[in-house]
């Protein structure tokens, strides 16, 4: 039962070390308030706070986006590609703002193809693998733990059944000791 309950318990465990962290991936991306191509809409930024630009388009399309009142070289493109989808619709990331100072700044973008943009978190690449890593290592824990608490019980108790086959058992405690039995004691 003991090993049941605890394969479960680390089980449930990596499933939502699994689940946090695909829900933390997916909540990146501010899709609430995108805006289409050749719009503009006013996001805050936090000065040291990188956030990211994607974009949603069907292909790849030239995308070019501006943010006026924020120094040069605050928007730049990642070393990497970021795709994640959001029910229907793929967000790319394309690219990044280190903002210089903090406020409200209006982000416009265009693009070759019909696109949405949003703002979102910069994506944590290392830190949702880790967490896919800790899951498995969960699961893992979980069949090893099992499996070594049913082996250890199984063990035991068939040595425990030897002994009180063999009569090297201890007598219960409500019976007498085995020898002669003993005379009268007045």
């Amino acid at each position: 039962m003991i090993a049941a309950v605890l394969a479960l318990v680390l089980a449930g465990s990596g499933v939502t070390v699994i689940v946090v962290a695909a829900k933390g991936a997916v909540n990146s991306v501010d899709s609430d308030r995108s805006f289409t191509s050749g719009g503009s809409q006013k996001f805050h930024f936090t000065e040291g706070e990188a956030k990211a630009i994607y974009v949603s388009q069907s292909g790849k399309g030239r995308v070019n986006c501006r943010i006026p009142g924020l120094r040069s070289g605050s928007i730049t493109q990642p070393d990497s590609t970021f795709r994640i989808t959001v029910g229907s619709r793929t967000w790319e990331r394309v690219f990044e703002v280190r903002p210089g100072s903090s406020g409200d700044y209006a982000l416009t973008c265009t693009s070759e193809k019909q696109a949405d943009f949003a703002v979102g978190d910069k994506p944590r690449v290392g830190a949702t693998v880790g967490a896919i890593f800790a899951a498995i290592g969960l699961f893992f824990a979980a069949v090893a733990a099992g499996v070594a608490i049913t082996v250890v019980t199984a063990v035991r108790r068939g040595r425990h059944r030897r002994r009180l086959a063999t009569g090297m058992g201890s007598p219960p405690q409500w019976s007498s000791p085995p020898g002669p039995p003993a005379g009268p004691l007045f």
